[in-house]
């Protein structure tokens, strides 16, 4: 069987719509596929402002390590996962427990959608909707997290989103709503040193924001980026590395499924020799 190459959240991504250049970078060695087919304590309180931000805070008493939030996925998720898609949701969670958990994170609707997108981007085609549903929801409690607030803020973002223009996402700034504040808290948080933790996680729900806006001149990301007060360098590292992980993992889908009608059309072949033999020995 054909091995996969192993595959590295390391490159920088970019979609092809924003027609921007890719770069590579070799330090960054998060959500790796190695063979694929080979098969705080925390809380979360509402701002009293108008804005209606959700902040996480994390604690030094009592935060869980790396093994334990593992651990904690394991026994809330018994079931087998394919190797194809466990390789990458053990590194996904291993990155997303090292976000969470530093002591400048706050968890923002943006942050979710970023989450809920890879997500959904990595397990398309899994052999069952409710196993995927079931994984993702024993994931997000894993790491202490509600799955529910990830996927209703994450829709929130989108559906606000969706009725956004490029010009008007970049200038949320000057207007007033749910969505808006959350924005400007995020602007104001990151303008300032140490009150803001950037993620790739963040950066993909940018992206997504300008996908759903129709977004696709290259400058727009710069204008959010500096609307935001993000780093776009660091927005351009990871989305190049999402892309291309997302670009990997198709191959690999593509092997397996090679891999498996092959063995399948073998089983059968064999099947049938067998009744073959079966039947001429009766006779």
């Amino acid at each position: 069987m054909a091995a996969v190459t192993t595959i590295s959240f390391t490159a920088a991504v970019q979609s092809p719509d924003l027609n921007s250049s890719a770069r590579s970078y070799s330090n960054f060695d998060a959500f790796k596929l190695r063979s694929a087919v080979a098969y705080d304590a925390c809380s979360f309180r509402a701002s009293s402002s108008s804005r209606m931000v959700v902040h996480c805070m994390c604690t030094s008493v009592d935060v869980p390590t790396v093994s334990q939030t593992k651990l904690n996925f394991l026994k809330a998720y018994k079931r087998p996962i394919p190797s194809i898609y466990n390789t990458v949701l053990q590194e996904l969670i291993v990155q997303q427990h090292l976000t969470k958990y530093k002591k400048s994170f706050r968890y923002d609707p943006v942050f979710a959608l970023g989450f809920v997108t890879v997500y959904n981007r990595l397990m398309e085609g899994y052999p069952s909707d409710e196993d995927r549903q079931a994984i993702f929801e024993a994931y997000v409690r894993a790491l202490n997290d509600d799955p529910a607030q990830f996927s209703a803020d994450a829709q929130k973002v989108e559906e606000w989103a969706k009725t956004q223009s490029p010009s008007s996402l970049v200038e949320f700034a000057s207007r007033d709503g749910e969505i808006e504040g959350i924005l400007k808290d995020i602007a104001e948080r990151a303008g300032t040193k140490g009150s803001f933790s950037y993620s790739r996680f963040f950066a993909v729900g940018l992206f997504r924001l300008l996908e759903l806006s129709n977004a696709t001149e290259p400058t727009i990301l710069d204008k959010l980026c500096a609307a935001l007060n993000a780093n776009k360098k660091s927005v351009d590292r990871d989305l190049d590395v999402y892309r291309n992980l997302l670009s990997k993992l198709v191959q690999a889908k593509e092997l397996l499924k090679e891999y498996t009608e092959r063995e399948k059309k073998k089983t059968e072949e064999r099947a049938a020799a067998s009744q073959k033999a079966n039947e001429a020995v009766a006779k």
